[in-house]
């Protein structure tokens, strides 16, 4: 039995790291300034890196609000712990009678520079019309995985999201657009590992979370390869991340390690299992078939059992998990769009909405 799940363990982060590296080399690694565009069918294509930017402000502050729709805005924050002023983009509910629960919508690796792929692939917007909540959506942070680095890097810039995300942003937001201080967050890929790494160091902040299609052991020695591959293909420097091999950084941010920090709260997981599936059909909006299936497939696999062993230590902890495990599917858009629909219930019902 031991012997079966180091196996497990094996392959699946030896999947996800080549599926990485492979699909970077077969489509195209990122470049610094000027990347394709995204519509490959996975979160995980070709994406800008960070600006350099000049020393940012002393204290966080909404900087200015440029409305996109009436209920969709651009907020730009100015942000100590990033160093510079940071894009969100807001989703206001119709009813802004009342104060309302606020979700924060993560993107995956290759999240770009004004926009955030939940928006523009995942039907995000559609789907949150007419529910009373506030959505929040990250701009950029590429291959960061959303936390806070320890140290800039060259290429990526400066990464401390989780200060940004948690303890500087919650408060403007609230403030400024009716925040009730009840929160979930969600990710899909990266963003994924992210949303469960935020959920479990800020135990007070979010009540729900939900992930689709990630990773969550950085503390093992191939998980830890899986994350750096993530940081390399968009030419990071992953000792800046957690620092060198041996460094508590990587333990303290592993996910099925510390799973009891997921206690009581909501939690929502997806993956599919990287046979194609419905979407993965010539004519399909945003789905690239060769993209999809050659690249997406293997590591929507390998994600499928990192998967499983986070649900598995849920469940040995009796920690109650809500699990969608797709017979077919790959690491591709329109799944994750069907899950934010799958997700809800169970997302709402924590944070105290309809």
């Amino acid at each position: 039995m031991l012997l079966r799940r180091v196996a497990r363990r094996w392959v699946s982060s030896v999947v996800v790291t080549a599926a990485l590296l492979t699909g970077a080399a077969a489509f195209g690694a990122p470049r610094v300034v000027a990347e394709p565009p995204v519509g490959t069918g996975s979160s995980d294509g070709p994406g800008p890196a960070e600006p350099t930017v000049t020393p940012g402000p002393s204290r966080p502050s909404i900087d200015r609000v440029e409305p996109i729709t009436d209920r969709l805005l651009k907020v730009f924050v100015k942000s100590p712990a990033m160093q510079r002023t940071v894009q969100v983009q807001v989703l206001l509910p119709r009813n802004r009678s009342a104060a309302r629960p606020t979700i924060y919508m993560l993107d995956g690796r290759s999240a770009q520079p004004e926009s955030n792929n939940w928006i523009d692939l995942g039907d995000a917007v559609r789907f949150y019309d007419d529910k009373d909540v506030n959505v929040v959506f990250t701009v950029g942070g590429p291959a960061s995985f959303y936390t806070d680095w320890r140290k800039p890097d060259p290429v990526l810039g400066t990464n401390m999201w989780e200060t940004f995300l948690a303890r500087e942003l919650p408060p403007l937001l609230n403030a400024r657009f009716d925040g009730n201080g009840r929160n979930a967050v969600m990710g899909v890929s990266m963003g994924a590992e992210a949303a469960m790494m935020l959920a479990f160091r800020q135990p007070t902040l979010y009540q729900a979370v939900g992930a689709h299609s990630g990773c969550f052991s950085t503390g093992t020695d191939l998980g830890q390869a899986q994350a750096r591959a993530v940081v390399a293909t968009y030419q990071g420097e992953p000792d800046n991340m957690f620092g060198g091999q041996d460094d508590p950084e990587w333990l303290a941010h592993d996910v099925t390690l510390h799973a009891e920090g997921l206690r009581g709260k909501a939690i929502y997981v997806s993956v599919g299992s990287g046979i194609p599936g419905q979407y993965d059909v010539p004519g399909t909006p945003n789905v690239d078939v060769t993209s999809a299936i050659g690249f997406g497939g293997p590591l929507e696999a390998a994600t499928n059992m990192c998967t499983r062993r986070l649900v598995e230590r849920l469940e040995h902890l009796k920690i109650p998990v809500t699990s969608d495990f797709r017979p077919t599917g790959t690491h591709s858009w329109p799944y994750w769009a069907d899950e934010l629909r799958k997700s809800w219930p169970t997302i709402a019902n924590a944070i105290g909405t309809r």
